[in-house]
This record gives structure tokens, sequence and C-alpha cells, in this order.
């Protein structure tokens, strides 16, 4: 059989299929972070399962590189490279809630704001992450952290099943009940198994929610971090909350004087009664002197989209993250030298919780292996200007060498960047063998290897 030729691959496909001839290419080959320009032969801009399937087989044949891309947001690029063919799920973004069962089922080129809004419609949520534009897929995938997280676990704690096209050009549903083993390997083994076209999530009674963002003198960092670390060991799983660095942007709560200084904040979520919300988020405010400060109820998807527009697409970006079981003084100490340094105002660092919730499932029971961890660290290095780059990469590197001697060996997937590959083994610890004999039965000729790579 003749192997198929772009032309061929148009004919198969109901999406579009944009080359380096065609108008349009160099927006069709853009991704999120503006620091990656690569040169990919042809980018399939899927609109179905179908065009999925042809896209695989087309790679898989021609014997190129498959970079798969969804919300397009992760930080090392792997939504594009450069000669190979891109599956672009971006069209593919249909979100069906069914309020009965209390499920959703979700296109994998949603965003969180996709899902977010269809689910909000009906008082329900899912854990997703901080940033609306997020895709659902590369969320959910590597894990998923979000603001729901204690109460409700990973996002891939409550995904029911996966509609998965393999590497061998089949297209399977991956659930507790059917092929377990590659459902397991879904749940934090990032895309190494395929492409997934379809996910179904658990959801939960979520509608308002409230918030309170407090921003306290970088001279209280480390009575903040203590304190934070204290609260959140114990506190209601229907809080959640992180502390970070953010030099102030133009808010109106945040005098004019003040906007571009450095601070360090906590941005708390209540998703429980509401009456409780406030003595919830009280003892941030009891932490030490608050300088500025907004609280609110609101919408559970206005909190998620948020920070968005400090996060535009085409700014550049070099990422790195940390797992810790304790936050300890001397990280504290470490926090507090090199996260008044944030470069500029898009730049950041956050300390996630991984307890309540997300503890209840053993390390074994689904490839994201961390569940001891108790903290997540992301170092976010994003701005502006391209001359900035290697000043502000610098910033990042230092801070999480400064870090790396009280952090586990690990790091949550969707935190590292592409320099990070050689911490693939410590990120699934015991799971890495497991899914090297997966990989080996569902992509023994590593297809699927435009990602945090697990070789088989």
């Amino acid at each position: 059989m003749a192997i198929p030729t772009i032309e061929d691959l148009a004919g198969r496909v109901h999406g579009t299929v944009v080359t380096p001839e065609d108008q349009g290419y160099d927006e069709a080959r853009r991704v999120y972070n503006g620091m990656v320009d690569r040169r990919p032969s042809a980018v399939v801009r899927c609109v179905n399962a179908g065009d999925v399937l042809a896209t695989v087989g087309y790679a898989r044949e021609h014997g190129i590189d498959l970079a798969v891309r969804g919300g397009s947001h992760s930080a090392p690029g792997y939504g594009t490279c450069d000669g190979g063919v891109v599956a672009d799920l971006g069209a593919m973004r249909g979100v069906r809630v069914d309020p009965t069962t209390r499920t959703a089922r979700v296109e994998g080129g949603a965003t969180l704001a996709d899902l977010d809004a269809a689910t909000h419609a009906f008082g329900l949520a899912v854990t997703g992450g901080v940033v609306s534009t997020t895709g659902v897929g590369g969320l959910t995938l590597g894990g998923g952290f979000g603001h729901l997280a204690r109460g409700l676990g990973l996002t891939c704690d409550n995904l029911l099943s996966a509609d998965v096209v393999t590497a061998d050009g089949r297209l399977l549903v991956a659930s507790e009940h059917e092929y377990a083993d590659l459902f397991w390997a879904l749940r934090g083994g990032s895309g190494n198994f395929g492409v997934v076209t379809s996910f179904e999530f658990r959801l939960s009674p979520v509608d308002l929610v409230h918030v309170g963002i407090f921003f306290h003198e970088l001279e209280h960092t480390e009575a903040v971090l203590r304190h934070y670390r204290e609260y959140i060991a114990t506190a209601p799983e229907q809080l959640g909350a992180f502390p970070g660095f953010q030099i102030a942007p133009p808010l109106p709560f945040i005098p004019e004087d003040r906007h571009g200084d450095t601070f360090v904040i906590v941005v708390a979520c209540w998703s429980g009664p509401p009456d409780q919300g406030e003595r919830a988020i009280q003892p941030f405010r009891d932490a030490a002197p608050v300088a500025f400060e907004f609280t609110s109820p609101m919408p559970y998807p206005a909190l998620q989209g948020m920070f968005d527009a400090l996060l535009p697409p085409g700014l550049q970006q070099y990422w790195k993250g940390t797992f810790a079981v304790e936050l300890t003084d001397d990280a504290i100490a470490a926090h507090a030298a090199h996260g008044p340094k944030v470069p500029v105002v898009n730049s950041t660092c956050h300390i996630y919780p991984v307890n309540g919730a997300c503890h209840r499932v053993a390390p074994e029971a689904t490839a994201f292996s961390y569940r001891d961890a108790n903290f997540a660290t992301v170092i976010a290095g994003v701005w502006p200007d391209p001359a900035d780059n290697e000043a502000n990469t610098a910033w990042v590197r230092g801070y999480y060498d400064a870090l790396a001697p009280h952090s586990a060996p690990g790091a949550y997937v969707n935190f590292m960047d592409g320099d990070d590959q050689g911490r693939i083994v410590d990120n699934y610890r015991d799971n890495y063998t497991r899914l090297v004999e997966l990989k080996r039965t569902y992509d023994p000729e590593n297809l699927f290897h435009v990602n945090h790579n697990i070789r088989p």
C-alpha cells in the first residue's frame, strides 16, 4: 500500500490541513509559549476522532514526529514540532453535562473555561487549574491541581473514562472496566499512551465560592509561609489556598502608587457553605498584617478566569516544579530569598497544597505517584520581552536550585520544562516500571514521544 501524501491526508479528514505553503500557517503552528518557534510539515485541525485517527496513522506510516495539541499550554511547547505533523484538537471543545448522573463528557481540545461554563449552569464542577485557558486534556493526563483539589482530589481522580486513539490506529474506551491498565496509565502518565479525544468526568456540587486574595509586605514572607504551612495541614477540605509572590497589577483595591511593587500573597477559595466563607479565610488575615485584600463570593468560573489577563498567549515561558512532604524552615528561607526577585508581573511562584482528598488515593492506584507530598511548587517564569530570556531563565533556575535540597527528586509533570527529561523516573517512582511495560504494550515504537517521555 502506498504511503499517503499530504493531499491524501487532507482528503481523509473533515478538518483543515495547514502546510507551510498555506496562508495562516504561522498562526496554525504557534503555541502558547512564545519562546517556542517550530515548523511542522502540517497542522491538522481535527474536528472529530476520525481526524485524529487519520493524523496518527499518517505520522506512523511516514515515521515522522507527532505532536498533540489540546489547550496548547505546555511550557516546553510540546504542542508542536519541527518537520512532523501536529494533531491540533483546538476545534474539539464540546462539553455535554448530565446533571442527573453528575457527569460530563468533554472533548479533547476543551479548555477549563469551556468545561466550567457548561458545568456551572448546573451548579457542578470538577477540579481544574487556576487559569481558565488551560487545556482540560493536558491538565488531566498530568494529574490536575486546582482550587478544589483538597476537597475533590486531582482532576485525574475524577476521570471515569477516556476515548483514546492509540498508536496502532484503534479507538479504545478506557475505564476501570475496559482497558483498565491503559486507564491507570492515563491518570498521570501524560500524553505517552495515545490521544484522548474525549474525557468523562465525575462532577460535584460547586456553585458560588468565597474568594480571598491577601497581599502582605515582603518583610512578612516567612511569617506568612509558616502560618500557611500550619493552617493548611488541618484546614477544612473545602478550603483551597496557595501562597505566592506577585508584582501588584493595576487592580482597583491596590493604591496606584503601589502598582508594580512586589508582595507575598495568599489566594484562598472556600467552596463549602457560603455562611462559613469569611471564617475559613480569616486565618490568612491573622498570619501577618495585610497591606491590601479582595474578598467576595463569586461564581466558581469567575475565579478560574481571574488570572487570565496576566497570562495571554505568546509570552516567553520557562518553568520548574518541585514536590515536598514538608515546607521546612530552610525551604521557606529559600522562598524568602528568591521569591521577592520575581522579575515581571506575569511571573510568579505558587505553592499548592496536595493533601486532603489527594491523599486518599494510594500511590499505586494511578500513575500519579506523589500521594505523600503535601506541597507542589511551581516557579513560572513568564515575561514579554525575548531580550530578557537569559536573565529570567536564570532566576527560575536559581530559585529551583535553592529549593532542590529541601524537595523530593520528582515534580509535577505539568510544571516541568523541556530540560527536565532526566527527572522522569523520579517523577513516577515505583510506578515507572509499570508505565514502561504499558508503553511497550500500547506504543512500542514510541510514536507519542513529543512529551515528557516514558521510553519503551
